[in-house]
């Protein structure tokens, strides 16, 4: 599996409650960019639509190389999942408070490009800073048994 990119600050925003691996539909060059590395997570999100999952604002730079058209680098794209997930996901997505974040962006061993999504709630600020908090006596704790102040 190789791994082209990662949505780190999903981690530190959402708490991911479950996860779901999709292919993604892709036009043209966008797998040439893809294998590149040059995409973005920052933005995107998913969203359920006539019983399709859709990928918007994912951000995936253009072919430089490319000599055919040009597609829209934030348009959106279909995500293949079968309809007893898709269902499952729906289900998940209508609770309040919940969306659909992608998490990684990857290609399996076969080659197809994947994403692994995330149902996710948004953390509160107090869920942040007692994250930070327990990091902060973890590094106190590691410097003590160290014998470092």
């Amino acid at each position: 599996m190789k791994i082209v990119t990662t949505n780190r600050r999903a981690e530190h925003d959402y708490h991911i409650l479950m996860t779901f691996e999709a292919g993604i539909v892709l036009e043209g060059s966008e797998v040439k960019s893809l294998r590149q590395g040059a995409v973005s997570l920052s933005d995107a999100y998913a969203r359920i639509d006539n019983g399709q999952i859709y990928l918007l604002n994912l951000h995936i730079a253009p072919y430089k190389y490319s000599s055919r058209y040009q597609l829209d680098p934030k348009r959106r794209r279909k995500l293949l999942l079968k309809k007893r997930e898709i269902r499952k996901l729906y289900g998940l997505i209508t609770q309040r408070g919940n969306t659909l974040i992608p998490l990684k962006v990857y290609f399996n061993e076969r080659g197809f490009a994947k994403i692994l999504l995330g149902v996710c709630r948004r953390k509160r600020m107090y869920d942040k800073k007692e994250r930070l908090i327990e990091k902060e006596l973890k590094t106190r704790v590691d410097r003590i048994k160290k014998g470092v102040r």
